[in-house]
């Protein structure tokens, strides 16, 4: 099974490692100790870090989005085994402020490389930045990847995937669709692709490669907003009638083993909500989300900072981190998240989204109670464990402590 970049004609030496990292990662053991599943999900969950990777290629893919590839290191190899479906944060600083985003890795793993996309965002700092400033050679620090937006792989040997994207959700699909038919010659992709126009598609050669590489076993169907097609079916916005009748007519439910959605909110939980209502099982449905807000909303990029008066009421926060134990006291009357407490005494605590979507932050609740506003990340197997997001969770009793090492 060969996993190297799409278009190549034959391995290389690199290639042939890259298979047998790709074999390891598809088996669910990734990179030693620090890629091990101690909880036994299939999920990789690793020690979240940064490191410094050099720009190796910036390449356009529609007018507004770019495919970035970093150059990894063979020292840091074993930190950048993926699994198809996770992330990566990227962290810089652009006028004088520190920015991190999270991306998807968009390509099937391969030695000495990562590869994102990343689309501009209407009034996005970092993505208009990125489109207008990046250029080989440059450096950004890239934390080591995370996400459970994956599956145990080898489970899906032999089995009917479909994916539901819109604009930049193409990027984990990609990964995963290559993943899924390079692995068993018995899978089968279908991914339902929406975007406003036909010029918007990201990776549409890539796409065409797959067809041409898969004919039986791989399904596209282009959803367009505003343009018409000559499908009534796959012209207009994905609405609840619409979904319903792709699943009637393109993508019949009863024979998917598995399905994961990428895009906007509005549409991730309008899938989420039809399929439940035509019988699919939620354990076999997956979901990412890269953000929740409108477009141009402000994002944080760090901790607030809070004035602890003399006088007022105060809950202590401690954690560890890295075997290091810290605690801070915080305001009752701030109503601080853990993570933004956690900033102001330990800066490299890990975070990358701060809005409660990509998971970097989780730590597991060891004492106390808190309240956790929002949660696109966690699934419940990981709840029940105690897991918490930090960037959404606000203490409720006096003391609360946290591990992020677990």
């Amino acid at each position: 099974m060969a996993l190297w970049h799409l278009g190549a004609s034959a391995p290389s030496p690199a290639d042939d490692r890259a298979d047998r990292m790709a074999d390891t990662l598809l088996a669910g053991v990734v990179g030693g100790p620090s890629g091990s599943d101690p909880d036994g999900t299939g999920s990789v969950r690793r020690r979240a870090r940064f490191h410094a990777l050099a720009v190796q290629e910036v390449r356009p893919l529609t007018a507004d989005a770019i495919e970035v590839t970093f150059a990894v290191p063979e020292a840091l190899e074993e930190e950048f085994d993926y699994l198809p479906g996770q992330h990566v944060a990227l962290r810089t600083e652009i006028e004088g402020r520190e920015v991190r985003r999270s991306y998807s890795l968009c390509r099937p793993p391969v030695a000495g490389s990562v590869s994102v996309a990343i689309k501009r965002d209407q009034g996005g700092r970092f993505s208009t930045w990125a489109q207008t400033g990046l250029q080989v050679g440059d450096e950004l620090d890239v934390m080591s990847p995370q996400g459970t937006f994956t599956s145990g792989l080898a489970a899906l040997d032999g089995a009917h995937v479909a994916g539901i994207a819109a604009g930049s959700g193409i990027t984990p699909l990609m990964a995963l669709a290559s993943a899924v038919l390079a692995r068993s010659e018995t899978s089968a992709f279908t991914l339902v692709y929406t975007n406003r126009r036909a010029t918007d598609v990201m990776f549409l050669d890539e796409l065409a490669d797959l067809k041409d590489r898969y004919p039986s076993r791989f399904v596209v169907h282009h959803v367009l907003t505003r343009e018409q097609r000559s499908a009534p079916l796959l012209s207009g916005r994905i609405d609840e009638a619409r979904l319903r009748g792709i699943l009637d007519d393109l993508v019949r439910p009863q024979t998917v083993d598995e399905w994961f959605l990428c895009g906007p909110f509005d549409l991730v939980q309008l899938c989420r909500d039809t399929l439940a209502d035509v019988g699919v099982d939620g354990d076999h449905v997956r979901y990412e989300l890269f953000t929740t807000g409108e477009p141009g909303q402000e994002r944080p990029d760090g901790g607030r900072p809070v004035v602890v008066s003399a006088d007022e009421p105060v809950r202590t926060i401690a954690f560890t981190l890295d075997g290091q134990s810290g605690s801070v006291e915080t305001p009752v009357s701030a109503d601080e998240s853990i993570l933004n407490a956690a900033l102001r005494v330990r800066p490299d605590v890990p975070f990358a989204c701060a809005g409660g979507v990509c998971g970097t932050c989780r730590a597991r609740l060891v004492e106390g109670s808190v309240t956790m506003t929002e949660n696109y990340a966690l699934e419940k197997d990981e709840l029940d464990r105690g897991y918490v997001l930090t960037c959404q969770s606000h203490p409720t009793s006096e003391r609360v402590i946290v591990d992020y090492d677990v």
